[in-house]
């Protein structure tokens, strides 16, 4: 079977909760989408927000604070909030990569071995039992390894070992001063070699929430190498099915997994910065026209929050006074403007409890974003 271009966003769109709003729990919205992007504390929020009807942020609050949801350095070795349920598995499988990234030359500079930290895991893990401050995490490393090998056992270890990020208050569950607790589940990582279960495990659930989907995206939305990938998938050869791209790739879906229509009508959105749905793919053009590519994706990685627009980029939003401003780098119809516009009003609603002025601190880019075809405040009416 054949899948087209438009037909592969409109699956991926409608197992993201894009189609449509779905009213769900916070814990099985997470659930369906697999993983939300945290690097900013907002960003998960507005994930939800975008995703399921009548979204109560204060159950993400919840959430975050009985650790039934938690955030942690997973795929692309970027901060991610999961169920509970898929860390261990999701960090299993990120085993290798996190080891080679984490646990390597700058890792070495310090004169310190993969061996000496895992050594180190079980007494750091002992006092990360509760929640600790940076601060205190570096003075315990300070205290075992002496102050000039701190800076950098301390960021190999921060992103190796199995930590969850601890809520630390509001507005969003999580300052810009990150404290740490133990994961506490699951055996402690030990070597390079890739963790078979776990890597099936994130395939089959990544499948759920933005298939279909080639090796290379799956690498791609993981981090790993290509060739554990495609070795897992050969394994799972009875549990996936095949179709063949729009290119003429090989894609891989579970079998009986939705997929829309291509002409299923997909609503404008304003997505939050680094959504996983921007980045989940190799081929970004499933979202993102690739002249817009390097407009969005910023050259340090930075994903500006963007207007979806018929199930594609089109322009981005930021905070203005008196609304919501929002450039479109196309024309857009007065109805699409409009929707935008009743979007803004939900937003503005989340952000008057919580930071109106979400995402200022990246403000900075606008000024680098070329002409546009139409720059509008949309008005909130807060």
């Amino acid at each position: 079977m054949t899948i087209t271009a438009r037909a592969l966003n409109r699956a991926t769109l409608g197992r993201q909760l894009l189609l449509e709003r779905e009213r769900l729990p916070v814990l099985d919205g997470i659930r369906r989408v697999v993983a939300l992007q945290a690097q900013d504390p907002a960003s998960p929020y507005l994930a939800l927000w975008n995703r399921l009807a009548g979204f109560a942020p204060d159950e993400l609050d919840a959430a975050f604070a009985d650790r039934s949801v938690v955030k942690a350095t997973l795929m692309r070795i970027t901060l991610h909030a999961v169920h509970a349920d898929d860390y261990a598995p999701f960090r299993a499988a990120m085993q290798q990569t996190l080891h080679s990234s984490r646990l390597g030359a700058r890792f070495a500079a310090t004169g310190l071995t993969p061996a000496d930290a895992e050594e180190l895991l079980p007494e750091l893990l002992a006092f990360a039992d509760r929640s600790r401050t940076t601060p205190e995490l570096q003075a315990w490393i300070e205290r075992r390894l002496g102050a000039e090998r701190t800076a950098g056992a301390w960021w190999g270890l921060k992103g190796y070992a199995p930590l969850h990020h601890a809520p630390t208050g509001p507005p969003w569950s999580f300052g810009r001063r990150a404290s740490f607790v133990a994961a506490g589940s699951g055996p402690l990582p030990a070597g390079r070699q890739v963790d078979q279960e776990g890597l099936r495990t994130l395939i089959l659930r990544y499948l759920s929430g933005f298939g279909p989907a080639s090796v290379a995206d799956v690498a791609q939305f993981a981090l790993v190498r290509r060739a554990p990938v495609r070795e897992a998938l050969h394994g799972l050869d009875d549990t996936v099915e095949r179709l063949e791209g729009p290119d003429g790739s090989t894609l891989y879906d579970l079998p009986g997994a939705p997929r829309p229509d291509e002409d299923t009508p997909a609503p404008p959105r304003l997505m939050a910065m680094w959504d996983s749905v921007l980045l989940a793919h190799a081929d970004r053009s499933r979202l993102i026209p690739p002249d817009l590519r390097p407009l969005v994706i910023r050259v340090n990685g930075d994903v500006l929050p963007t207007l979806l627009v018929d199930g594609r980029v089109a322009g981005v939003w930021r905070p203005a006074d008196g609304g919501i401003e929002a450039t479109a780098f196309h024309p857009l119809s007065s109805a699409v403007w409009e929707a935008l516009a009743e979007e803004a009003r939900s937003l503005a609603q989340l952000l008057a409890g919580r930071e109106t002025s979400v995402y200022r601190r990246y403000g900075h880019w606008w000024a680098k974003l070329p002409a546009a075809a139409e720059v509008r405040v949309l008005p909130t009416g807060t």
